[in-house]
């Protein structure tokens, strides 16, 4: 696999640079995708429905551990990049550490900024700065049911014993 898609901040800021200048809209959304699962290649697709490029924050695995505890994530972030540059639907990667992707955020300027329907729209990190030069802040519907940690469980409760 070429890993062409997952770039260093550094290297997102100066794409998103030369992508605003050709005068392509930019969406950014962000998450742990621990495990990915159909609910995240659709919330996937619906994102990338908002612009011409998708940039996906993805937390890296200290940043996972730090929110999610210390049993996750299941699968390393290079595994979890890999999986995600993989996708028809996402243009770039870029894994951050912070426990928020806001600095990610202020180097790409997003033209729009995309969460699941369990964000309240002012809850967003980053949404007060996008929404300062005139960007969007959208919240998608996830797939009912559909959540890692509902995977996880099931995974538990079948395989126990």
């Amino acid at each position: 696999m070429s890993r062409r898609k997952i770039k260093t901040t550094s290297q997102i800021k100066k794409i998103a640079s030369g992508l605003h200048r050709q005068g392509k809209k930019i969406v950014f959304t962000n998450g742990c995708f621990d495990l990915i699962h159909f609910g995240h290649v659709m919330y996937l697709e619906k994102a990338r429905s908002k612009g011409d490029i998708l940039i996906l924050g993805l937390n890296s695995d200290s940043s996972v551990k730090r929110i999610k505890g210390n049993k996750r994530p299941i699968v390393s972030q290079d595994d979890r990049a890999g999986v995600l540059e993989a996708l028809e639907s996402v243009d770039y990667v870029v894994i951050f550490n912070e426990d928020t992707p806001l600095e990610t955020i202020k180097a790409i300027k997003p033209d729009a900024l995309v969460k699941g329907s369990d964000w309240k729209k002012n809850n967003i990190v980053g949404a007060e700065f996008v929404r300062s030069y005139g960007g969007k802040i959208y919240t998608i519907t996830l797939a009912s049911g559909r959540s890692t940690t509902n995977l996880i469980n099931k995974i538990v409760k079948t395989f126990k014993n």
